[in-house]
């Protein structure tokens, strides 16, 4: 059903990627967290399911970025790009500048120690813009940073979870139309709900 794959070169140890228009045309370009090399890749999309070379946009010293979302953060129409820097103990957001291209990072503390792990994005207070949702496996709990426009978001606010979060799910779990928060926990072997009253 399926060609035999054709490989692109990334940096190393790719952790996590998205598919989504990065340039502004109607193809799904690649973008790639590389936690050992310390930055983010982006691979254009060139037509008929073929990628340009990876180019690379610094998370920092020893960030390690372990997960990747790409979402429209600023409401521009473009897609951002949000990064949680395990090694770094923050969260990193890249504005889309077009044509593919990206602003350098704006880095959000999580706390010392923190090791974010897993972030997502989501409208959280129903104000219209997306806000971060991020997993700290070093200080076990979740990370809320609210969007407070153009692209920029408050200090976090955190939410005890169990040992060891290290992945993040933000459905409407009862029906209430408010995003909800689901993480699994790696190390006290449990999922966790915390449901949003806002």
């Amino acid at each position: 059903m399926f060609t035999t794959q054709t490989t692109y070169s990334t940096g190393s140890s790719p952790d996590s990627l998205q598919a989504v228009h990065v340039n502004g045309y109607d193809k799904p370009d690649i973008i790639v967290a590389n936690a050992g090399s310390n930055n983010v890749g982006v691979l254009l999309n060139i037509g008929n399911g073929t990628f340009s070379a990876e180019t690379t946009y610094s998370t920092g010293s020893g960030s390690a970025p372990y997960s990747v979302v790409a979402v429209d953060v600023n409401g521009d129409g473009k897609c951002d790009i949000i990064v949680a820097n395990y090694g770094s103990n923050n969260v990193g957001v890249l504005l889309n500048t077009g044509n593919g291209t990206l602003s350098a990072q704006t880095i959000y503390s999580t706390g010392s120690g923190s090791a974010p792990y897993s972030v997502v994005a989501v409208d959280v207070n129903g104000d219209g813009k997306l806000d971060i949702i991020v997993a700290n496996y070093g200080s076990n709990n979740v990370g809320v940073l609210l969007n407070i426009g153009n692209g920029t978001f408050a200090a976090q606010m955190t939410y005890s979870a169990g040992s060891g979060p290290v992945c993040l799910a933000a459905p409407d779990v009862n029906g209430d139309g408010k995003p909800d928060i689901i993480v699994a926990n790696s190390v006290s072997s449990n999922v966790g709900v915390l449901l949003n009253y806002c």
